[in-house]
């Protein structure tokens, strides 16, 4: 089954699996693994949602046995992470972690999702179990979005993270820059025309980023090549793409699964691509939540745990326990 909801859009949809071609769709970060719903998208009704019971009793065990990293271990990596950046004047790399979270007895998730959908009304919000992968996430970064009708296409760049109250640094400046770049040079091999905004706040929840946006018009059949040049954007992984991708593998102590893909929703006006970001894969007795962070030479390893800490409220402080 899967639930799930557009930004600025409070229906509750699914997918009716009545038909074979992919309503929903979620990439691995590593391109390697798929999960898709399929049918036509409907609307779900609200009596019959009020009636459903989804808890983690519904869900497989963690035997994953692979502990989070402490805070210590976190910040020691960091640092070599950062000397990395340094020694190769990288523009920014991204490192994450998992908070594994089990002080629980009863989850209800029903309720959580209902609690994040509240909480980020603005971001592409879901709940899905398909028999062995159970997912919860609500992000708000377009990967794409592109019009069947009048072959528009749109992305945006998103980078650097603070507290909403907080004023922007010159590190989050410095970070989202290259961003800006990197999707503007890709977009120019796919149209002599790009429109670029202004850089904005981008409010999610408790915390904002700095974002800019992009319109474009593409031919149909470049649109997949499009998302493969884009994913996975430095947003999630850093510049330049390989080398970054191949220290994420070097010191991250875990596999980022589904968390940092993306997912693809076609509906009859659109396509739409979503960055996976805020989420979790749930079990039956434990929740790994994923968070992390755009490092450059100028990151404090304190500053960025408590930037990852922050993070995973968006998923932890909206789940009903009981």
């Amino acid at each position: 089954m899967i639930y799930f909801k557009l930004p600025f859009d409070e229906r509750l949809l699914s997918a009716d699996e009545k038909s074979s071609k992919n309503a929903v769709s979620f990439f691995s970060y590593n391109g390697l693994d798929q999960i898709s719903f399929s049918g036509d998208i409907f609307e779900i009704n609200s009596v019959e949602f009020a009636h459903t019971s989804i808890t983690n009793e519904d869900l497989t065990n963690d035997f994953t046995n692979s502990p989070a990293e402490t805070k210590e271990e976190y910040c020691k990596t960091l640092q070599e992470v950062i000397e990395v950046i340094k020694d190769h004047s990288l523009p920014k790399l991204v490192y994450s972690r998992r908070k594994i979270f089990t002080d629980f007895t009863l989850i209800n998730y029903k309720e959580s999702f209902k609690n994040l959908c509240e909480s980020y009304p603005n971001a592409f919000r879901y709940l899905f179990n398909d028999g062995q992968n159970a997912w919860m996430g609500a992000f708000s970064e377009v990967l794409g979005k592109f019009n069947k009708r009048t072959h528009q296409f749109e992305t945006m760049a998103l980078a650097g993270t603070l507290p909403v109250s907080e004023e922007w640094s010159e590190k989050e400046i410095e970070e989202q820059k290259p961003v800006t770049t990197y999707i503007q040079d890709i977009l120019k091999n796919y149209s002599d025309t790009v429109q670029q905004s202004e850089t904005y706040d981008h409010i999610s929840g408790n915390i904002k980023h700095l974002r800019t946006d992009f319109k474009t018009s593409i031919k149909p059949e470049d649109l997949d090549s499009i998302i493969q040049d884009l994913h996975p954007t430095p947003a999630v992984c850093g510049i330049p793409k390989d080398f970054c991708n191949e220290n994420i593998r070097k010191y991250e102590k875990f596999p980022r699964e589904f968390y940092a893909g993306y997912i693809k929703v076609e509906t009859e006006d659109s396509i739409l691509y979503f960055v996976n970001l805020r989420c979790a894969r749930l079990y039956k007795d434990a929740v790994h939540v994923f968070v992390g962070g755009g490092i450059t030479a100028q990151s404090d390893p304190e500053k960025e745990w408590r930037e990852t800490e922050l993070k995973s409220e968006a998923i932890l402080k909206n789940l009903a326990i009981s």
